[in-house]
């Protein structure tokens, strides 16, 4: 089987800037044979609106590229793209190199969710160690197993929020200290928000019989929104100015930036940045602020 599906505009070292070999993947994990197919253009594929085929590629991506043994989990929690995932993470390698940091990161991952899958990226492209934080507990012992199947503790670690209104707040302890802080922050303002847009990739990828993609309450939505999640965020990065050197998120809505940019700069942040980020046909983006020099 040919080499297949080009993901278009990623970080120049994302390993599937060239595509995926099929061979390697199945190799890796043979359950994927049974969902290859050839789409309309005669190349090999998966079905997408499929949920079972999107997480057993994005499993053999993991297996086949970055040593992972395991990833199991349960199929109400969102299956991250793989490709999309560990661009935000070479991101914020460059991010560093500019800063003159390249040893003994450590990273807090916020919303680590059931996948882990920043902390295993991270760990494993650039030997970072991770505190990984999420409020739902389910989530986190998922994580957990994904962990210990792996042989990961101590480099990964994992801390509950316990309160909703929290972000930072509750999580970073006082003799912490962290290098960068990163964040993929729920979408929507709503269930109801979150279940009208399934709806519409759903007609988007040509079926209603199947979603191929799942996310439970916590993963989906905030509210308020995107845009109260990252000023809440932002707001709280300001209590612990010292205990970290670089803060970041992903911010889907461009029309939020502007505002976070103001925000920061009123809350004393010595540096903002917008770094872009190009997905096949998504365009999103990071941003990265500091309060120190």
């Amino acid at each position: 089987m040919t080499t297949y599906m080009k993901e278009k505009g990623l970080h120049p070292k994302n390993k599937f800037n060239k595509g995926y070999n099929f061979d390697d993947l199945i190799n890796k994990n043979p359950l994927l044979k049974e969902f290859i197919i050839k789409n309309d253009y005669g190349n090999l594929s998966i079905d997408f609106s499929d949920p079972k085929a999107v997480k057993e590629l994005n499993r053999s991506l993991l297996f086949a590229n970055y040593n992972i043994k395991a990833w199991e989990f349960p199929d109400e929690n969102l299956c991250p793209p793989i490709p999309g995932r560990v661009d935000y993470i070479h991101h914020i390698h460059d991010l560093l190199v500019a800063s003159n940091i390249t040893e003994k990161v450590h990273v807090l991952d916020i919303g680590t969710g059931a996948t882990c899958i920043y902390p295993l990226l991270g760990n494993a492209v650039y030997g970072w160690t991770f505190i990984g934080t999420d409020i739902d507990l389910d989530s986190l012992d998922s994580a957990q197993d994904i962990i210990d199947d792996n042989d990961l503790d101590p480099q990964i670690l994992l801390r509950q929020q316990f309160d909703e209104n929290n972000i930072l707040t509750g999580i970073i302890e006082s003799e912490d200290s962290f290098t960068v802080a990163m964040c993929n922050p729920p979408f929507y303002k709503s269930a109801e928000e979150a279940r009208g847009a399934n709806r519409r990739k759903t007609r988007n990828l040509g079926t209603n019989a199947v979603r191929n993609f799942a996310g439970n309450n916590n993963e989906l939505w905030y509210v308020g929104g995107e845009k109260a999640f990252l000023h809440n965020y932002l707001y709280q990065s300001s209590l612990y100015k010292e205990q970290c050197i670089w803060f970041t998120s992903l911010v889907s809505k461009k029309e939020n930036v502007e505002g976070l940019q103001k925000s920061a700069k009123k809350l004393g942040a010595t540096a903002f940045k917008i770094i872009p980020m190009h997905q096949g046909n998504k365009v999103t983006r990071i941003i990265a602020w500091s309060y120190q020099n």
